[in-house]
Parts: C-alpha cells; structure tokens; sequence
C-alpha cells in the first residue's frame, strides 16, 4: 500500500507541474495573439479626394477614398464593416464624444477632428481643414447656367436653320426692294459720270485754247516784252483759284479727287430732280450687307461643326 501510495505521487507530481506552468505559458500566448491592433487613423488627400487611412483588428491597413458631397457616415460605416468579418459595431463620434449621425455628409465631418469606434477601439482622426475639398454644391446660378447649356445643346441646330430660313427671306424682301432703286442709281451713276468726265475735257480744251492765244499774241501781235507780265498775272490768277478751292473745300486740288467731287454733286443734284431717295437706298444697302454678313458666319459656324470628312472644300476666289 506504501509503495502504491508512492507510485501514485510520482505519476501526479509531472501533472501538477505542468498544471502550474502550463497557464502562464497560455497567458503569455494569448497576451501575444489579442493584443489589440494600434489606434491610428488619418486622412489625407490623394488625386484631389479624401483617403481614409485606419488600421483594422485583422492587423492591416485599409484605405477608404470618401467622395464629402455623396458619402454619408453610414456609407462609410458599412465599407468598413464589410471590409473585415471580425468588426461587429461600429460608430463615428464628434469631437465632444456624441454620436453622428449615418445621414451627415463627410463633408460637414471633415470640417473638424472626429473619433472612429469600431469594437470599442477608438481611433482619433484629425481633420485636414475646412475648405479642404476641391468639391463644392452647385448653387442656384450653376443650375441656371447647366440648364441653360442643355438647352442650347438641345435646340440649337433647330434654332438655326429657323434662324437661316429668316434670313434668306429677309434678304430676298431687301433684294426685291432695292431693285427699283438700284437700277435708277445706276442710271443716275451713268449720268453723273458722263458729266464730271465732260466737264475735265472742258477744262482741258480751255487750258488748250488759253495757251494758243498767248502763243497767238506773243509772237504774231505783240511781243514778248509786253506778254510777260500778261502771263505773268494769269499764272498768279490760276494759283489763287487753286488756293481758293483748297479753302472752300479743305481738299487738295488733286484731279481724281475733283472727279469724284462733281460726280456726287451731279449724282445728288440729279438723285433732287428725280425724286431718288438717298437715305432709303443707303439703309436698304446697309441692312442687306448685315444679313448677308450674318448668313456667312451663321453658315461658316455650321461648316465647324461638321465632321471633317463631310466639310466641303474651300474655294479659292
């Protein structure tokens, strides 16, 4: 009986030592494995969007771009869940320690440092600052002005050929109106022209005959002695007129511009007679050179617009 008393010790002695160490060996085993995973969280900005920066109990590190103006904190907080399987609860606090709310918008979040709770682990983020987000909502001048795009996009082909077809009808009603009045103006052109072309022959037929008649009396009546001063008063004479011309008209008494002074005043002198009416022709021709003016860029705005296998090719006049 002693010696299975004895035998009985032996065998329970290995037993309790190992009872005694075994569970310091399992609690610096599982003091090892559930070490919790360090706290840290950040945001930063890459490529102009917000990236959340936290490390998850799995032990990894896992970025979350957030968009401030279309992720809520509830979108946010389902990413993260459904990122790791060991996340149960989850929750997004102020800086104050009060919960936000799953419908706010990142962007009111962002504006100040906030606290990430997932499984009772805090995480402290830093805020990057209000205005930080490049993103903005769009006010009720940008919605004016999208509106306004879409409209123009949508109806501007049709609006111009509307455009283009009141424009050929405009020009040929001032076509049809000027044509009567063209046809006296070229009549009256003609006239005018004849009449400044008749009266510079006249000037050069007395030119003519006043140099035949000096020459006459200088060497078949009188002689030179007596004609000098006789040429002499005419030449002064004739610069006068010159001068006085200058000064009645402030133009240089140049003999295409003299032409063109008595074809306008033949022109208007005959346009009074005739009961041609200057001011009617001159704002019909006006308005004419206005529309043809906006059907070539209406027209060349139409030729841009076409891909370049369609354009047709230039004309070289």
């Amino acid at each position: 009986m002693f010696v299975s008393r004895f035998l009985c010790g032996l065998s329970f002695c290995p037993r309790a030592r190992l009872w005694t160490v075994c569970p310091v060996w399992s609690a610096c085993i599982s003091s090892s494995t559930s070490r919790p995973p360090p706290s840290s969280a950040s945001v930063r900005y890459s490529f102009g969007r917000p990236v959340l920066s936290v490390c998850l109990p799995e032990g990894r590190e896992r970025r979350f771009t957030l968009t401030p103006m279309l992720t809520t904190v509830g979108d946010l907080l389902r990413d993260i869940t459904a990122t790791d399987p060991k996340i149960h609860t989850t929750n997004l606090l102020n800086g104050d320690g009060q919960r936000i709310s799953s419908c706010t918008l990142m962007e009111t979040v962002l504006n100040e440092d906030f606290q990430l709770v997932i499984n009772d682990i805090t995480y402290d983020v830093c805020s990057p600052g209000p205005g930080s987000s490049h993103e903005h909502a769009l006010c009720l001048d940008d919605m004016k002005h999208v509106v306004h795009l879409l409209h123009s996009a949508l109806s501007l082909p049709q609006r111009r050929l509307v455009q283009h077809a009141e424009l050929l009808a405009r020009q040929q009603s001032l076509r049809v109106q000027l044509q009567p009045l063209e046809t006296m103006r070229v009549q009256l052109s003609w006239e005018a022209e004849s009449r400044a072309s008749v009266l510079g022959w006249v000037g050069l037929a007395y030119l003519s005959l006043q140099g035949g008649f000096l020459a006459y009396l200088t060497w078949y009546v009188f002689a030179w002695d007596v004609m000098e001063p006789v040429t002499y008063f005419i030449s002064y004479s004739t610069s006068m007129i010159f001068f006085s011309y200058y000064v009645l008209t402030r133009q240089d008494f140049i003999c295409p511009k003299i032409k063109d002074r008595q074809f306008l005043h033949f022109l208007h002198r005959r346009a009074s007679r005739r009961k041609f009416d200057v001011e009617k022709y001159n704002r019909l021709k006006e308005e004419l050179a206005q529309v043809e003016n906006d059907l070539q860029r209406l027209r060349s705005d139409a030729h841009l617009l076409l891909p370049a296998n369609q354009r047709p090719p230039k004309t070289v006049d």
